[in-house]
């Protein structure tokens, strides 16, 4: 059975479409089209069985709503009528403007679509854009404030004020520069008040291209002229008052000398063009390439070389005109080649010596580790040494450029100095040949270990933070220190400092004999007794206390009757031992 159509709501809307609506009926599962007279609604949704949501398309006068679904199309006479909304106006932007007309003005609104008339008071402006909320316009020509209307096909819109303002007549006040060359191209400066909306700007009879514009300046590009001329800005208010700007004639540019004249075919390189008259270079020209310009002086043009081939004329234009010609020669260039570095890593500080091998390496004018540009020492075709500029720990390209192009890169390692916080043990005997640790950081590449001058005998790396050393012979407290790729460590923080003792001796005990029951207090007399750490009696540890560097006091621990060693022990080692009698209790 077809769909049936029992009534919309609402049953009228605006000819312009777009109202939202409710159709009632049965049978609208499936439906597939909702139209109004002949035109479509759009947006349209199917509720449920009964019930149809729907905007309604332009139109006009009464018409037939239908639906079509899967069964056919429903033949109620159900009607909506099409009724013709007035405009309605709600802000213009700008409110206001010159007397003279010619500004864009935008008018917002609701049932705008096809105005046919936009009256600023009695006079119509020219309309540029139309939509049912927005309309623009050119505001003609009026004076004071006026009513601002819309005309549609469904009647005049309320009224917005619009008022019209008195624009000073534009004011120079000064050029800068007064004068340029007669081919023009020079940018001049133009400021005084009143400059805003310029519309023109002549040199004599000439027109200025204009760069930029405020109330109080304008920019623009001067045209080629000759003579003193006037100078007028032109806004909506009228024309200034002239300022006078001559032209000058500017000597042809005379090209003595290209240094270097040949270079590489990628071109890249610099090249320094010496001679006359060259200030305010525009242009320079390799054959029909323009090169890039770095600097510019009366005397000398700096540029950068483009990509050529052959030999080929070198030109400058400046305002003065084109210069004579010199000859470039491109020539095929290899690019360079690398092999190897050494060494690949080095510390963060830069400065050491780091040698590049390759081939095509002769003429480098630039060695780069990363980003960084390093000082180029020696220079072969096979051989660069260079000063490694600084960076952060990382891996960076090391790359060579020369005429010919830049090289393939190969990596170098910047690698953070090593650091000694601590030593385990601090001590040791002047012979050496003890094991010490060493605790720090960056110690992973260490290729030696010195105590003051002398080199470990023997060091293993446990970890990046940790390494077992073999002290070598010394005398005295000296730093230690650890070498690796990324320098020598400093002795700025931590405790990097190491002993070396002698060993320690016995010349007399007092007194050398006592009771069997101990706890008597025997004097040790002797040498390099400050750091004793054990004295034993028979082997037998007694509790002590280093008095002086020569005298050690023990308490005797119980002994069986007879005698013992005693002995003392030190970082540096055992005492040799003395004779200690213990006497029946």
């Amino acid at each position: 059975m077809a769909p049936v159509v029992i009534s919309v709501s609402p049953t009228q809307g605006a000819s312009v479409g777009g109202t939202p609506v409710t159709i009632t009926g049965s049978g609208f599962t499936g439906a597939t089209a909702v139209r109004f007279g002949l035109s479509p609604a759009t947006q349209v949704v199917v509720l449920s069985d009964t019930q149809i949501t729907a905007r309604t398309p332009a139109g006009g006068g009464s018409v037939k709503v239908t639906v079509t679904g899967p069964t056919g199309t429903s033949t109620q006479n159900v009607f909506y009528t099409y009724v013709a909304i007035a405009p309605i106006l709600t802000s213009l932007s700008p409110a206001s403007g010159p007397a003279a007309g010619g500004n864009t003005v935008t008018i917002n609104g609701v049932n705008l679509t096809g105005a046919t008339q936009v009256l600023f008071g009695s006079q119509p402006a020219t309309i540029l854009s139309n939509t049912s909320t927005r309309i623009t316009v050119t505001a003609p020509a009026g004076s004071g404030t006026v009513d601002v209307t819309v005309t549609t096909t469904a009647g005049t819109s309320n009224a917005l004020s619009y008022t019209y303002v008195s624009v000073a007549v534009p004011v120079l006040a000064s050029l800068s520069p007064s004068s340029g060359a007669a081919a023009g191209g020079n940018t001049v400066t133009l400021s005084g008040s009143n400059l805003s909306g310029a519309t023109q700007v002549l040199f004599g009879p000439n027109a200025a291209a204009i760069v930029s514009n405020t109330a109080t300046e304008v920019v623009v590009t001067a045209p080629a002229g000759s003579g003193t001329v006037d100078v007028t800005v032109t806004t909506t208010a009228g024309t200034s008052n002239a300022l006078s700007y001559t032209y000058v004639s500017v000597a042809v540019p005379v090209l003595a000398s290209l240094s270097p004249s040949s270079g590489a075919a990628a071109g890249g390189n610099t090249v320094t063009l010496s001679g006359s008259n060259l200030s305010g270079a525009t242009q320079v020209l390799f054959g029909p390439n323009a090169a890039a310009i770095v600097s510019n002086t009366a005397t000398e043009v700096v540029v950068t070389a483009p990509a050529g081939s052959g030999t080929v004329p070198v030109t400058v234009t400046t305002a003065g005109g084109t210069s004579n010609a010199l000859s470039y020669t491109y020539v095929s260039v290899a690019v360079p080649v690398l092999t190897s570095l050494s060494p690949t890593s080095g510390p963060t500080a830069g400065g050491n010596t780091v040698t590049i091998n390759g081939m095509n390496l002769s003429g480098a004018t630039q060695v780069r580790f990363g980003l960084n540009p390093a000082t180029i020492l020696t220079n072969t075709d096979t051989q660069i040494t260079v000063s490694a500029p600084a960076g952060p720990p990382s891996s960076v390209p090391v790359t060579v450029t020369t005429a010919g192009g830049t090289s393939n890169p190969l990596s170098y390692f910047y690698i953070a100095a090593p650091t000694v916080s601590d030593l385990s043990p601090h001590l040791g005997p002047a012979t050496g040949g003890n094991t010490v640790t060493v605790f720090g950081s960056n110690l992973t590449l260490t290729s030696a270990v010195n105590f003051g001058g002398q080199p470990a005998t023997a060091f293993t790396v446990v970890s990046d933070s940790q390494l077992t050393v073999t002290a070598p012979p010394g005398s005295g407290t000296v730093a230690v220190t650890v070498t690796t790729p990324g320098g020598t460590s400093s002795t700025g923080i931590g405790n990097p400092f190491y002993t070396y003792l002698g060993a320690p001796f016995l010349t007399s005990l007092t007194p050398s004999e006592g009771s069997s029951a101990g706890g008597e207090a025997i004097v040790l007399t002797g040498g390099n007794l400050t750091f004793t750490d054990m004295v034993t009696f028979g082997g037998v540890p007694a509790s002590f206390a280093a008095i002086s560097d020569t005298q050690v006091v023990a308490t005797s621990p119980a002994g069986a009757p007879g005698t013992v060693p005693v002995v003392a022990h030190t970082p540096a080692g055992d005492s040799n031992s003395l004779p200690f009698t213990y006497d029946p209790s």
